[in-house]
């Protein structure tokens, strides 16, 4: 027995997300379409599943923690030198405060 692992694309992904999503009515539950829809793809129903959650979490159609988006080149609060720059820091810091009431 091999313990390999698939890697499939984000398109086959998101594709197999939409069909359990767009199916789920046709089956007596959703586990059902997802079984269903694995056998089809080649994946099991667990990891499929998985993509499911994943995908209802970042749509916030489920609670969980978002991914966080990349940040850009250069737009991080470290100078060159590689040290935090303490005005930006302080800055977005006392943002934050005055945006919950504390300063």
């Amino acid at each position: 027995m091999s313990n390999s692992v698939k890697k499939f694309s984000p398109e086959v992904r998101s594709r197999a997300v939409r069909l359990v999503l767009e199916h789920e009515g046709e089956h007596p539950s959703r586990w059902t379409a997802m079984v269903s829809i694995a056998r089809k793809i080649g994946c099991s129903a667990h990891t499929l599943n998985e993509w499911v959650k994943k995908a209802e979490v970042e749509n916030g159609k489920r609670a969980g923690v978002r991914p966080r988006p990349p940040i850009a080149q250069g737009a991080g609060t470290r100078s060159a030198s590689g040290e935090q720059d303490p005005a930006r820091f302080l800055g977005a810091l006392w943002g934050l405060r005055r945006a919950e009431g504390l300063a």
